[in-house]
Order: structure tokens, then C-alpha cells, then sequence
């Protein structure tokens, strides 16, 4: 007999061994306002199929946790994957990337046109059909070669690409009915678990919308985002000139020895989107009527500010204008008198941890042509401080304010709008695994952040990973709102990041101890580099953005 102690309760239970992790819930009485969708064996994220042999730690999961929405999500895009194919077999299905509180899904059709409403209104019923059915996800694992040829049969080249760089042996990957797909972590039990979504036609292709994560009940609500998705379509099509759409495709050139050449030209299209960035700030400032004075300038945590505003001055010291920059950080209130979390802890990424009144009066009289002092943060002691640094613009100047809040409008209200130009940067994944299998639109910012927390000293991969929960309802609350403001919008993923970022982060989520709750995301991002061929970051220039994350 096995003994499994259930986290939710705080009891433990004994089974035969071999009983899957859906037998046990009934045994364990706690509350379910939702369906339980996965759980954490040991602190590792499995599917409720899955079988135990031997004492365990679970803790159940539904919709409301991390790893809940992506098993729920995920075998959403197999239910979407699977009802196109069975109406449409020569439709080619890719699952592009979250957006709009969904993900987009470009369609491929034989004769290059766009899919109709009433294919998508086809393929929507297909799926509600397969819900009421309850049609089992069954999961099986063989050799690397079976899958190959199983996958050769659907014509799927960009998993057969993925599967041979990433260096397993066996290969675990999924049936729905008679349609074999690939997905990198678990499913549903059966189809009776996606009770919630929408499938629309957007842009040429389909939305598909998930649950609210507040209330799974609902809808996520939809939220237009043309500029993130122009974006997004524009590095897009980068790839697609470089034949690299997909993981598969990365790590095949990698190994022919490419590596160094696509490092050249994703820093060149970065410089390129810089330098554009800066022509029209040049153009914009000297329009007799509205010229642009102030340069606003945000994006999440680690979406690479700092770097991108240094290249940005160089560039506009290049059109002839004088940049003059400072942070937000700098006028953060003393620690003293930062607001406060529920649990006790300091909100660093409230609104309120800026003195925007004292920030904004220094604006206004730069603006006017004063010289100003302006304080300098010593987040050591957690206070400003004055240490003789002055600033005054002049008729070329341009005046870069750069920070997590720098888009709110209550920060610079009372600065003419005419004299604004404001950059949101962010990181959009362009690239996914294989054409189902989309990258965590985070992921990116949470791999740069471990690293350079680890290395800069300041917090363990482990603290990295218990705060990212914080790090991120704050961005939802503070920075993101203001992204579709932005007068552009810099994308600071790199094709090849993944693949530089892993021989680093690897050795440091491998610090994360097997016995706390943030093992489970560390193990996740650790499978998740294997797919990726490591690249050595000795070819990056020294003005990379990603050498601010490496080398901290």
C-alpha cells in the first residue's frame, strides 16, 4: 500500500500502488469550487493520469494556479488542433502566441486565402461536439524514431525538427480519438473538462479565449491589442524570411554552426528598430507646432529598459540631439514610507513607491529650462539622496525618463501631450516549440531575471521564483494597461535567447532544493531549455541586451 499525504488537507491516505492521482482525489475532502485539472507530485507538475508507486507528497491544482491554466489551456489548443483537422486535413494549424486574454491560431490553407467565419464557426462546433462526447486524452511513450514516423505521417516537419535537436531518447506524446499530437507537459483527463472558451475569427486567423484565472467560470475579458499584435506579426515575418518559425528550425541551424549569424542579424534588427525609434523622435522634435520634449520610456521587469534607453541616447546623439536621462527609481518615496502588501511585505512596484508630485515638478522645470538637482536613490539605505547631480536642457536636448510607471498619465499630467513620445518594451516571444506548442510569454522575462538575480547576488533562483507571482499581478495592475498607449512598442526578444540563456540558467535552477513549493517551476523551465541547443554567449556584443542579464 502506498501513503500519500494530500497537501490540500493536510491528511494522509493509502492506495494500491499504481493508482492514478484521479482515483485518489475523491479520498480527500477539501474545497473544489472547480474542476481539479493537475496536480504537484513532489513538487512536480503532473496530469491527473498519471500513476503512483511509491510514498508521495500531491497537491491538487485547478484553474486558479499556474500549472492549472496551462494543462487547461493546452489541451485546449489540442481540442482546436484536432476539430480542424478533422474538418479540414489540409489546413495547416499553428498556435502563433497568447494575446488578447487567448491565443492566436493562423491558419494555412492550400490556396493562400484567408479562413472564412463560417470555417470557423465549423471548426467551433467540431469542438463543442467533442466536450459533450468527453473523448479521452490518452498518453503514450516510445522510442524517438516511432514518434518520428508517427508524426511523418501528419506532415509534421516543425515537431520531427524539435524532437531529433532536443537529445531525448523516448518521446511522450498524446491521442485524442484517432489525432496524435505533441505536447511538452500534461493534458486534461477528457475532453468534459473544457467547459469554457470561445473560438472567433481575428485578424485572418482564429482567437481562441480561455477562462478568466479569477474566474474560471467566465470568460477571460477580451482586450483589443493592435500594437502588440503589429508587433508581433512584424518580427514574424523576420522569421519567416529566415526560414526559422519554430525551435526546430533554431537548433538546426545552431548545429550547421549558424549560431554566430544569427546572433548578427537579431542585434541588427534590434539596432535597426532603435535607430528608427530614434529618427522619428529627431523628426517629431523639430516640428515647429508640437515639438517633442520628453521621452517616456517603460516596459515589465527585465524587459531590458535600461540597456535599450542607453542605446537609444547614443542613437539620438547620432540624429544631433542631446539626450538627457534619468530613472523613476530615483524618486522613489524612503523605504519608510513604501506602500505595504497584504502579507506585510513592501509593494516596490506600487505607484506609490514614486514621489510622482516631486517627479514631475522636476519635469516641468527642465522643461522650463531650470537647472535642476536631482536625487539619486541609494537602495542600500533606502533613501534618496542629493549628491550633486544636475541636469538642464538646452534647444537640442530630449529628456529620457525611463522606469515601470513612466506611461501612468497621473505621472506626467500636467506635462503638454504634444511634448510626449512614449515606448513600451516588452518581451514577444516570435517563436514557438512546434506549430501547437506556444512559449509562456514570460518565460523570457523570468529565465533573464533568475540569472541576473543570481548573479548580481541579490535574491536565490529560489526567491526569484516566489516572487514572480507578485512581480506579476503588479505588472497587470501597473505597467501593462498602458501598453496599447505607447506611441511604439520595442520588442527585446531575441530569436536565439532561449539557446544563450541555458548554459547559464541551467546550473542555476539546478540550486533550487527538490523539498520547496518553487522546485515545480524550476523543474518546468528546466525541461523546458532542453528543447533548446545551447549556444555560447562569446559572439554577443558588448552592447547586447541580453549582457545585461549575463554579465550583472
Amino acid at each position: 500500500m502506498l501513503k500519500i499525504y494530500c497537501r490540500n488537507t493536510g491528511t494522509y491516505s493509502e492506495f494500491q500502488e499504481g493508482t492514478t492521482l484521479l482515483e485518489m482525489l475523491p479520498a480527500f475532502d477539501f474545497e473544489k469550487p472547480y474542476d481539479i485539472l493537475s496536480a504537484r507530485v513532489n513538487n512536480v507538475s503532473e496530469g491527473l493520469k498519471f500513476r503512483v508507486y511509491n510514498n508521495r507528497d500531491v497537491e491538487f491544482l485547478d484553474f486558479r494556479s499556474y500549472n492549472g491554466r496551462n494543462v487547461y489551456c493546452r489541451s485546449l489548443c489540442f481540442l482546436l488542433t484536432k476539430a480542424a483537422r478533422d474538418l479540414f486535413p489540409d489546413y495547416k494549424i499553428v498556435m502563433r502566441r497568447p494575446i488578447c486574454k487567448g491565443y492566436f491560431c493562423h491558419v494555412g490553407k492550400p490556396d493562400g486565402t484567408e479562413i472564412t467565419p463560417e470555417e470557423v464557426a465549423a471548426i467551433r462546433a467540431r469542438m463543442q461536439e467533442l466536450v459533450e462526447k468527453d473523448v479521452s486524452f490518452r498518453r503514450h511513450e516510445v522510442q524517438l524514431e516511432e514518434a518520428v514516423r508517427i508524426f511523418s505521417k501528419y506532415g509534421y516537419e516543425d515537431k520531427i525538427k524539435l524532437l531529433r535537436t532536443c537529445g531525448d531518447v523516448y518521446i511522450t506524446y498524446y491521442t485524442l480519438g484517432d489525432t496524435a499530437d505533441y505536447y511538452y507537459d500534461a493534458v486534461v483527463p477528457s475532453t468534459g473538462y473544457l467547459k469554457v472558451w470561445a473560438l472567433t475569427p481575428y485578424r485572418g486567423g482564429m482567437l481562441l479565449r480561455v477562462p478568466n484565472r479569477h474566474k474560471p467560470e467566465e470568460l477571460a475579458p477580451f482586450n483589443e491589442q493592435p500594437k502588440t499584435f503589429e508587433t508581433f506579426a512584424e518580427t514574424l515575418r523576420w522569421n519567416r524570411i529566415m526560414e526559422l518559425d519554430n525551435v526546430g528550425d533554431v537548433n538546426c541551424a545552431c548545429e550547421q554552426g549558424k549560431a554566430p549569424v544569427l546572433i548578427q542579424i537579431a542585434e541588427a534588427l534590434q539596432e535597426k528598430k532603435i535607430v528608427s525609434i530614434a529618427e522619428e523622435i529627431e523628426r517629431r522634435h523639430h516640428d515647429p507646432e508640437r515639438p517633442v520634449r520628453i521621452v517616456l520610456i517603460t516596459g515589465p521587469t527585465s524587459s531590458g529598459k535600461s540597456t535599450f534607453c542607453q542605446r537609444l541616447s547614443i542613437q539620438l546623439m547620432a540624429c544631433g540631439l542631446h539626450p538627457v536621462s534619468f530613472s523613476t527609481d530615483d524618486y522613489f518615496v524612503n523605504r519608510v514610507d513604501t506602500p505595504k502588501l497584504p502579507d506585510g511585505n513592501y509593494d516596490f512596484d506600487n505607484f506609490d513607491t514614486v514621489d510622482h508630485d516631486y517627479l514631475q515638478r522636476d519635469i516641468l522645470r527642465l522643461l522650463a529650462g531650470e537647472e535642476v538637482e536631482v536625487p539619486e536613490y541609494n537602495f542600500v539605505t533606502g533613501k534618496r539622496e542629493f549628491n550633486g547631480k544636475r541636469l538642464k536642457l538646452d534647444d537640442r536636448s530630449v529628456l529620457l525618463v525611463e522606469g515601470i510607471h513612466a506611461l501612468n498619465p497621473a505621472l506626467t499630467d500636467q506635462v503638454d501631450e504634444a511634448a510626449k513620445y512614449r515606448i513600451f518594451i516588452n518581451t514577444i516571444t516570435s517563436t514557438s516549440l512546434d506549430d501547437h506548442n506556444c512559449i509562456p510569454t514570460s518565460d523570457n522575462r523570468l529565465l533573464r531575471r533568475i540569472v541576473r538575480d543570481f548573479k548580481k547576488g541579490a535574491f536565490s533562483a529560489r526567491e526569484t521564483i516566489a516572487n514572480w507571482p507578485n512581480v506579476r499581478r503588479a505588472e497587470s495592475r501597473w505597467i501593462y494597461p498602458y501598453q496599447e498607449s505607447a506611441d511604439v512598442l520595442f520588442n527585446s526578444a531575441y530569436l536565439v535567447e532561449f539557446a544563450v540563456l541555458r548554459p547559464h540558467a541551467e546550473r542555476i535552477l539546478a540550486t533550487v532544493p527538490k523539498n520547496c513549493p518553487e522546485y515545480a517551476e524550476a523543474h518546468r523551465l528546466l525541461v523546458f531549455l532542453h528543447y533548446f541547443v545551447p549556444v555560447s554567449d562569446k559572439d554577443l556584443p558588448s552592447t547586447s541586451l541580453i549582457r545585461s542579464f549575463i554579465d550583472a
